[in-house]
């Protein structure tokens, strides 16, 4: 390098030093981490709102989607700001454990069973689950459950219950296929077998490959589906973003964080229903 490159070089340098120095400071952690259903990502929802979310504050959210029993343990480890879930019991717990001050219902929508349009158990129009499954079950149809200890997993097994099946007594490879995953895989599994599956609206709405799958079963008070909020208590945690977080539990249950909610349709279909206005526990 000739001397008047190297001048030139250093010239280049310094300039560029320079001006970096003179731009704004960009924060790297300028997000929050939400523990959420796969429901709420799988529905669209996420992709929905969280830009109306930015565009208002600024912040990026980075959701985790899981079940909502993998959801909660996530916020208990602090690996999570705020949690975005659908199991009122062990939110209620999470609470009472001191992991949140409080949680808040956000919106609600309705769970489903669906089903080959063949309907070999029968099911057809009832709008009651417990005699839907019961039927299921006497006619040993293949019916393919998420098993993951999720939200829809907890509300599935309690309509077992009511039915009083014991659904473990298919034994392996039996009638009742337990999946481990998501709702969306587990709707795969389902139009792959001609299996009968209980889903949320939301993500069935949202779902493409539904094969010979039809909503066979809807309207039973015991498939209300209630979504709730939490900020993760930082005197459990003290490196969560409680600020950032409760930023976001308040905009979702502000009247423009409803609005959005409400606002998000399929084919003119409302997938979530606002109801922020109940108390929260």
């Amino acid at each position: 390098m000739t001397e008047l490159n190297r001048r030139l070089f250093g010239a280049l340098v310094a300039a560029g030093l320079s001006l970096a120095a003179g731009l704004p400071a960009v924060a790297q952690d300028e997000f929050i981490t939400v523990a959420s259903t796969t429901s709420t990502e799988q529905s669209g929802l996420f992709d929905y709102l969280l830009p109306l979310f930015k565009a208002k504050t600024g912040l990026d959210v980075h959701v985790v989607a899981q079940g909502t029993g993998q959801a909660i343990e996530t916020g208990r480890r602090g690996d999570a700001d705020v949690l975005f879930v659908h199991d009122t019991k062990s939110e209620e717990k999470f609470v009472a454990d001191g992991f949140a001050k409080k949680r808040y219902d956000v919106m609600y929508n309705d769970f489903v069973i669906v089903g080959p349009a063949a309907d070999p158990a029968g099911v057809k129009g009832l709008k009651d689950a417990e005699t839907a499954l019961k039927k299921i079950a006497a006619a040993k149809a293949p019916f393919a459950s998420r098993g993951d200890d999720s939200g829809t997993h907890k509300a599935e097994q309690r309509l077992w219950q009511m039915a009083e099946v014991d659904v473990t007594s298919a034994g392996t490879g039996g009638w009742y296929r337990s999946t481990g995953s998501g709702m969306g895989p587990t709707l795969n599994t389902s139009a792959a077998m001609d299996a009968y599956a209980l889903t949320d609206r939301g993500t069935w709405l949202n779902f493409r490959n539904r094969g010979n799958l039809t909503i066979l079963v809807e309207g039973d008070k015991r498939l209300f589906n209630q979504y709730g909020v939490m900020a993760v208590n930082p005197a459990k945690h003290p490196h969560v973003k409680l600020e950032d977080g409760a930023l976001f539990v308040n905009w979702l249950l502000s009247k423009e964080g409803q609005d959005a909610i409400a606002g998000y349709k399929i084919n003119g279909e409302q997938l979530f229903f606002p109801n922020a206005e109940k108390s929260g526990s």
